[in-house]
């Protein structure tokens, strides 16, 4: 287990040029945790553009209250009044409250055992640029030298406002990791170490979670108050939303729902566990059954790829998988009932090679007069979960810490 930490410096990288300059942090630093000014930024990121009128009704706020509030926040570039429309048709015109695109910058990087991916977004959390480095090892210092760099090329000179870091393992409120089986890491206290490297503020949170913040905040649940979020590929991930605040339990890192049982006759997983989502439905689990069957080495997308031509060994196999991702969608909304889940996960392509057999798991497994389940599949690779990093960070920064 690595817990080693930074000599004072190593290497300096040239970002200088980008510590707390910005007037977002300057603005948000000074209101107080509960400040009506972040709900008021937070709505009109989530929900907006919206009218004073509705985000009085919203907040419980007076129109002039809503004016005095956001001066400050159109000032420092974190809202702006959108061109004049008629709330509902008639009356005078009003210029609804918006985000404007394009304005501040935020690094959100998500961490493998191999890579450090990230991106660079605006206050929109729309991707401006990539970039993606290698990491020299395991050890913390190389890991934190790799997310030097990406910062210092992602910020290309310019003012961060943030950093958001995602990484699959258990993670507590003051960003150190407790647990990341990838790195082998215990204990490693990497969102000080960050900061103290870039002078900028850092936020660690568990992939799983920063990518359902982002979903929440800027993609398939935006507006909506209680959805799910599964993830397929290198494991099996679960978040949850449930009256917009997002269930972001120190365990959520732990990676409990990839034990829950969805094929009484799968195999077993490292726990000695049979059938559980971990051993049925993660990229390597239908890569080892495939082998297993077939004695030939494919990868993932290959056996998905022979499934759509009809092989019958690969359809049996992403049949089942998919018949069992339907049994985990089912159990999540019976027990939450929410009525929207989110696909997600380099692995999600399942979701459409087997939507037949997903679908007719989620019947088998749900009462014939419950609400439908409505999926979204999500496409996602490295750049999408380091969105979701970049998404924690922005929300950190409008809301200060959420636990």
């Amino acid at each position: 287990m690595l817990n080693d930490t930074l000599p004072p410096v190593r290497y300096i990288f040239t970002i200088k040029s980008i510590g707390l300059k910005g007037t977002l942090m300057n603005v948000v630093a000074s209101l107080s945790p509960d400040s009506p000014s972040r709900l008021l930024a937070r709505e009109v990121l989530i929900g907006g553009p919206l009218s004073r009128g509705e985000l009085s009704r919203r907040l419980g706020l007076s129109v002039a209250s809503l004016t005095r509030l956001s001066k400050p926040l159109i000032e420092a570039g974190i809202l702006q009044e959108g061109r004049e429309v008629l709330e509902g048709g008639v009356g005078r015109p009003t210029r609804p409250l918006e985000v404007p695109g394009g304005t501040h910058r935020f690094v959100g990087i998500k961490l493998t055992g191999e890579t450090a991916s990230g991106v660079a977004t605006d206050l929109r959390c729309q991707t401006l640029a990539t970039a993606q480095e290698q990491l020299g090892s395991e050890s913390v210092t190389d890991v934190v030298d790799a997310i030097a760099a990406v910062v210092d090329r992602l910020a290309d000179g310019q003012p961060v406002d943030g950093i958001g870091i995602s990484i699959g393992g258990k993670v507590d409120g003051d960003g150190t990791v407790l647990r990341a089986p990838f790195l082998h890491w215990r204990t490693v206290p990497l969102g000080d170490l960050v900061q103290e490297r870039t002078g900028i503020p850092v936020t660690v949170e568990n992939d799983v979670v920063a990518l359902t913040v982002g979903e929440q905040w800027f993609g398939a649940g935006r507006g909506i108050s209680n959805f799910a979020v599964l993830t397929v590929g290198a494991g099996v991930g679960y978040g949850l939303v449930i009256n917009d605040r997002v269930i972001a339990p120190v365990d959520a890192g732990l990676g409990l729902v990839g034990h829950y049982p969805v094929d009484s006759a799968g195999p077993f997983c490292q726990e000695g566990h049979r059938g559980c989502a971990g051993a049925v439905l993660t990229m390597a689990a239908i890569r080892g059954q495939f082998r297993m069957a077939t004695q030939e080495d494919c990868s993932y997308e290959e056996i998905l790829e022979r499934a759509r031509k009809g092989d019958k060994i690969a359809s049996l196999l992403v049949g089942n998988a998919g018949a069992a991702l339907g049994t985990l969608i089912a159990a999540v909304a019976n027990l939450t009932m929410v009525n929207l889940v989110v696909l997600s996960g380099e692995g999600v392509a399942l979701a459409e090679v087997a939507s037949e057999e997903i679908s007719a798991s989620i019947r088998e497994h749900r009462d014939p007069e419950a609400a439908p389940v409505q999926l979204e599949r999500e496409p996602t690779d490295f750049g999408q979960w380091a969105r979701g990093a970049a998404a924690v960070a922005i929300q950190n920064s409008i809301l200060g810490p959420t636990r």
